[in-house]
C-alpha cells in the first residue's frame, strides 16, 4: 500500500536529498504503511530510494523458506542503486515509512553529464551505504551472540545519533534474521545486558531502549 504524499504538506528533507530534488524534479515522495513492499526480489531496478522517515529491510527470500535480512535502511540511507537491471532482494517498510525515490536512468544520466554536484551528494550516499554493509559483515563475523546483540545496539545507537531513549523499529525476530540468529538467542542476550544494567526498556514492547553505559557495552562487543 503506497500513498503519494503532497509536497506542499511534506516536513524538511534531508539536505542531501533536497539538493538533489532542486536538481531533477523526477524526484517524488512516497508513503509506504508498516509492511508494506517498496519492491521485490528480481522486479525490474527502475528507481533509486532514499529513506526520509521510518525503517526499511532488505532481505532474500532462501529455499528453504527463511528470511535473510542484509540491512536495515533508516532515515538519510540510499538504497536500489544496482549494478543489474533487477533487484537482488526485496525491499520492505518496517514501520511507517516515506520515501523520495527517483528514475534511476535519469539520475544517472545528469550524473553522466558532469554534474559535480549531484555526484558527490550521491557519492556520499552511497559510501554510507557502503559503510553499513562492511559492519553488517563486521558484526557477522564476530563468534559469540552476546557480541553480536551488543554491536548492533551500538552501531543502531550511532546511526540514530546516541538518544536519550533509542526506539528500535525492527522486532527481535527482524535483529535475529539480520544476525544470522534465532529469536530466543537474540531474547536471551538483551536481557542479560538487562540484567547487568547496561540497558533498560520502556513500554510494554521492549522496543525503547535507554543504554546506561555505552562503554560498558562496547566492551560486551568485543568480548562477551
Amino acid at each position: 500500500m503506497l500513498v503519494r504524499v503532497s509536497a506542499n504538506t511534506a516536513k524538511p528533507v534531508p539536505s542531501q536529498l533536497r539538493e538533489l530534488a532542486r536538481q531533477d524534479a523526477l524526484w517524488n515522495e512516497l508513503k509506504y504503511r508498516g509492511g508494506s513492499k517498496l519492491f521485490g526480489q528480481a522486479e525490474p531496478a527502475d528507481y533509486v530510494y532514499q529513506i526520509r522517515e521510518g525503517a526499511v529491510r532488505t532481505y532474500k527470500s532462501l529455499s528453504d523458506g527463511r528470511r535473510r535480512i542484509g540491512a536495515f535502511h533508516l532515515p538519510g540511507d540510499i538504497l536500489a542503486v544496482e549494478n543489474c537491471k533487477v533487484h537482488r532482494f526485496t525491499a520492505e517498510a518496517i514501520v511507517d515509512t516515506i520515501v523520495w525515490f527517483a528514475k534511476r536512468r535519469s539520475l544517472f544520466a545528469r550524473l553522466a553529464k558532469g554534474d559535480i554536484l549531484a555526484a558527490n551528494h550521491v557519492r556520499d550516499l552511497v559510501t554510507r551505504t557502503l559503510e553499513h554493509i562492511e559492519n553488517h559483515l563486521l558484526l557477522l563475523g564476530r563468534q559469540k551472540s552476546l557480541e553480536k546483540v551488543a554491536a548492533f545496539l551500538l552501531e543502531i545507537d550511532r546511526r540514530l545519533g546516541q538518544p536519550e531513549v533509542m526506539v528500535l523499529p525492527m522486532t527481535r525476530r527482524d535483529i535475529a534474521d539480520y544476525l544470522g540468529t534465532t529469536l530466543e538467542t537474540v531474547s536471551r542476550a538483551l536481557s542479560s545486558l538487562q540484567e547487568e544494567r547496561i540497558l533498560s526498556f520502556q513500554g510494554t514492547s521492549h522496543r525503547k531502549i535507554v543504554l546506561h553505559d555505552r562503554s560498558k557495552l562496547a566492551q560486551r562487543a568485543t568480548s562477551a
